[in-house]
C-alpha cells in the first residue's frame, strides 16, 4: 500500500509492537476502518481478519449490540470514582460474568486488559497463601512458549525467550516446565507424551517443595508455541497434582474465553475447572480495553476483615471496573450466551479443519492441524515424509497472506486463525479460499528463490 509523507514523519515518533521499523517500512500496512469481519487500509483495499485482530474481535468489528451498549452508557456515566464507590454497571457486569463461568468461579475484578488480570491473579495467589497462614508458597509454574503478558510478572511467567531477555533479570519465583509439542519426536503416542508433560509439573513442585509454590498458571490452548492444544487427560493430571499439593490452578483464558473453543470458558471444553480464570481480549470484542481475574468465591474469605486487620486485596487501578467497559463487557457475554456462539464455534472450526486438512493432501506441507473451536493452527514441514521445519514458508506467507487481503497470525513454522463467531458458512469458505492462494504463492516464492 501508498504511505503519506505525514503518516512516513508520525512513524519516526512511535514504537511498533515487535518489529523495527525498517522492517515495517519494506511493507507498510496502515489500517483505516473496520466492519464486520473485515478491515480497510488507508488505500481502501479490503482485508479478511481471519484472527479478530488478535483474538480479540469474537463478535466482529462494530457489532450493534456492542456499539449499543457503548454509547447508552456514555450518555449515563463515563467514569466512576475507584477510591469512594462502585459502579452499578460494574456490578452487573460481575453478574452477568460470574453467571457463565465454570463451578463456584463467581469473585470477580475487572481490568483494562489481560496482562493486567494476569499480575492480579499472581498478586492474588501470594497474597491469598500469605493470608492463609502458608506465607511461604510463592513460585509459579508455567510452560515454555507460554505468553501471559508484557508486564513484569505476567512477562515473568511467560516461557518466550527472546521477548524476556531485553529486560532481564526478572522477578524471582518464576518456574518453567516444557509444552507436550516438544517431546512429540521423543514419544511417539500422544497421549504419553501429555502425560509426561503433565507429570513434569509435579516433578518441579516436589522438587521445589510444596509448601514454596502458589500455583500453576497455563494457557489451555497455547498460541505463541504454534496452537499446542494438551489432551484432556492433560488438564484433569494438572488438576488432581494441584490438589494433592495445594496449589492454585490458574487458566490464562485471555485467548481461549468466550465462546471461541466451543464453550464459553476453554476449561467447561477441557473438562476441568480451575481456580482463576484471567481473561481478556474478547471481553469487549475490541471495542474498548477489557480483563477481568475470576476466582473461587470461598477464596475470598482470606480478604475478609475489619479496617485495621488490613486483608483486604492490596491490588486495584484507576482504570479497573470501567463504566464503559462494564457496560461492553456485558453485552458481549450476552451476546456470545444468547446467539449461541459457543456452539457455532464448534461449527466454524469443523469446516476450517476439513480444508485445512486438504491443503495438507494439496501441497504436502503440513504436519499438524490444530485447535479446538474455532481457534485452530497449521504447523509446516518441509515435506510430506519427514518433520523438519519449513521456516521460509512461514515468512513468504505473512506476506502473501496481505497481498491477498487476509490478516493472520504466521509464525516461520505455522499459522493461526479464529475468525470472529458470527461469521457464515460462506465467509468461511471465503477465507479458506484465501489462505489456499496465499499458500500456493508463498510456496512459489520459496521455489523461485531456490
Amino acid at each position: 500500500m501508498g504511505l503519506s509523507e505525514r503518516h512516513r514523519l508520525l512513524l519516526d515518533h512511535t514504537f511498533l509492537d515487535y518489529q523495527p521499523l525498517a522492517s515495517f517500512l519494506q511493507h507498510p500496512f496502515i489500517v483505516e476502518r473496520a466492519d464486520g469481519l473485515y478491515y480497510w487500509d488507508t488505500d481502501g483495499k479490503r482485508y479478511f481478519d481471519a484472527i479478530g485482530g488478535i483474538f480479540v474481535a469474537v463478535l466482529g468489528h462494530n457489532h450493534p449490540r456492542v456499539r449499543e451498549a457503548l454509547l447508552r452508557q456514555l450518555d449515563t456515566m463515563a467514569f466512576s470514582p475507584p477510591m469512594h464507590a462502585v459502579s452499578d454497571v460494574a456490578l452487573d457486569f460481575v453478574e452477568t460474568l460470574a453467571g457463565v463461568t465454570p463451578g463456584n468461579l463467581d469473585f470477580v475484578k475487572s481490568f483494562s486488559g489481560g496482562s493486567e488480570s494476569v499480575e492480579a491473579a499472581l498478586k492474588f495467589s501470594r497474597q491469598y497463601w500469605k493470608q492463609s497462614g502458608r506465607p511461604g508458597k510463592y513460585k509459579f509454574v508455567s510452560r515454555y512458549q507460554g505468553y501471559h503478558g508484557g508486564t513484569m510478572g505476567a512477562m515473568a511467567a511467560s516461557g518466550t525467550g527472546p521477548r524476556k531477555t531485553p529486560f532481564a533479570p526478572e522477578p524471582s519465583g518464576f518456574l518453567k516446565v516444557l509444552p507436550p509439542t516438544l517431546y512429540r519426536d521423543r514419544i511417539d503416542d500422544w497421549d504419553e507424551c501429555n502425560r509426561f508433560a503433565a507429570q513434569a509439573f509435579d516433578d518441579v513442585i516436589t522438587q521445589e517443595d510444596p509448601e514454596t509454590v502458589a500455583a500453576i498458571i497455563v494457557e489451555p490452548i497455547g498460541n505463541t508455541g504454534g496452537v499446542v492444544t494438551p489432551t484432556d487427560e492433560y488438564f484433569r493430571m494438572l488438576r488432581e497434582i494441584c490438589d494433592r499439593h495445594d496449589v492454585l490452578l490458574i487458566f490464562d483464558e485471555i485467548i481461549t474465553g468466550f465462546g471461541k473453543t466451543g464453550a464459553m470458558f476453554a476449561a467447561q471444553s477441557f473438562g476441568v475447572t480451575p481456580d482463576i480464570i484471567c481473561s481478556g481480549k474478547s471481553l469487549s470484542s475490541g471495542a474498548l480495553p477489557l480483563g477481568a481475574m475470576i476466582a473461587r468465591q470461598d477464596m475470598a474469605a482470606a480478604f475478609e476483615g475489619d479496617v485495621d486487620a488490613q486483608r483486604f486485596f492490596a491490588h486495584g487501578h484507576t482504570f479497573a471496573s470501567h463504566p464503559l467497559g462494564c457496560a461492553v463487557g456485558k453485552a458481549v457475554i450476552e451476546e456470545v450466551r444468547d446467539a449461541g456462539l459457543a456452539e457455532r464455534a464448534l461449527r466454524i472450526g469443523e469446516l476450517m479443519q476439513e480444508r485445512f486438512e486438504a491443503l495438507g493432501r494439496r501441497f504436502g506441507v503440513v504436519r499438524e492441524v490444530r485447535g479446538r473451536g474455532a481457534i485452530r493452527g497449521v504447523e509446516f514441514q518441509r515435506d510430506a515424509d519427514g518433520v523438519e521445519p519449513f521456516p521460509e514458508l512461514g515468512r513468504a506467507l505473512k506476506l502473501t497472506a496481505l497481498e491477498n487481503g487476509v490478516i493472520m497470525r504466521v509464525d516461520p513454522n505455522w499459522f493461526a486463525v479464529c475468525p470472529a463467531l458470527t461469521a457464515t458458512d460462506d465467509e468461511i469458505g471465503e477465507l479458506c479460499d484465501l489462505i489456499d492462494r496465499s499458500m500456493a504463492a508463498a510456496l512459489e516464492q520459496v521455489a523461485a528463490a531456490g
